[in-house]
């Protein structure tokens, strides 16, 4: 399969509720299904290059969904920006999997998407459809560098206005060049799901996310993401999934120390580092989908 196709999810909230999108790949009743979960500002495409490797190598055993987190994408936007929480995406990713019914789950997910993984495999006493099995954190911890959130909180918010997919690929990687090495090929093609008609009656483009996400960010102070690490520590202590620790070696949000402190405590994740890479790997370069792959399938 060369596209996956699009489904929706209905997610109560405070509000109405909401959908959520998720892309789907490859036999959509295999038993087995690896559900990839992106990060801050990006959507369920960042995956699709993974996706195809899974599909080849698995065949028809493994369904990929990648998931639109609420706010960005093609999922709704929230009412209320103050939801754009941790707590929000968990529940929403419960009322996927309750829809997905895996008899096998394995979970991959990068930056926010692996906080995300980590709040829900650090649950006790989930039903059998979210029980993870495989547990792959792409450069994230529970302690997350301040400076880090720091000069993600410079650019979270400004979706800009774009002439065209060009100009859109080269304001990302002003932005994003600590993703590592990639072609002007392969950036094109990490680019363009991030975008969406400006909807001024131009030609213009824009961010494919809603820029009150940096609300919440922003009313962040280094007291509450103190005590938001404590939490994390204590689902991370709770997870009974193999995990793999995927870590850029020159990540600023994912510190060294982090890393192998999770390596040596909870599900003592297995730690593969990257050189040439600060955060996040793409999952686009052989050795990284290889690593993965090894993992979940072999």
């Amino acid at each position: 399969m060369s596209e996956p196709r699009l489904h929706f999810v209905q997610c109560p909230d405070a509000n109405g509720g909401h959908r959520m999108a998720y892309w789907q790949w490859g036999e959509p009743h295999a038993r087995h299904v690896l559900v990839c979960v992106h990060g801050l500002t990006r959507q369920g495409r960042d995956f699709d290059t993974l996706a195809r490797a899974v599909l080849e190598r698995s065949g028809d055993a493994v369904c990929v969904v990648c998931p639109d987190v609420v706010g960005r994408g093609q999922s709704d936007w929230l009412k209320d920006p103050q939801a754009y929480q941790l707590g929000t995406y968990a529940a929403d990713m419960l009322q996927l999997l309750s829809q997905l019914q895996a008899s096998t789950l394995d979970w991959l997910g990068t930056s926010m998407g692996g906080l995300i993984g980590m709040a829900v495999a650090g649950q006790p006493e989930l039903p059998a459809f979210a029980r993870i099995r495989r547990l792959v954190l792409n450069d994230v911890g529970p302690t997350i560098e301040w400076q880090s959130l720091q000069r993600i909180g410079q650019y979270l918010g400004r979706t800009g206005a774009f002439a065209d997919v060009q100009q859109a690929a080269d304001a990302l990687w002003a932005v994003s060049s600590s993703f590592g090495p990639h072609t002007p090929e392969q950036w094109l093609a990490l680019t363009r799901p991030q975008l969406k008609p400006l909807g001024d009656g131009s030609t213009r483009l824009t961010l494919h996310y809603d820029p009150a996400l940096a609300l919440p960010f922003k009313a962040m102070t280094p007291e509450s993401s103190a005590q938001g690490e404590a939490a994390l520590w204590q689902l991370y202590d709770q997870i009974r999934a193999r995990t793999l620790l995927v870590r850029g070696a020159d990540s600023d949000l994912l510190s060294q120390a982090t890393a192998q402190a999770m390596a040596r405590r909870g599900p003592q994740a297995d730690l593969v580092e990257f050189a040439g890479v600060g955060h996040a790997p793409t999952f686009v370069a052989p050795e990284q989908i290889e690593a993965v792959l090894e993992f979940l399938l072999d």
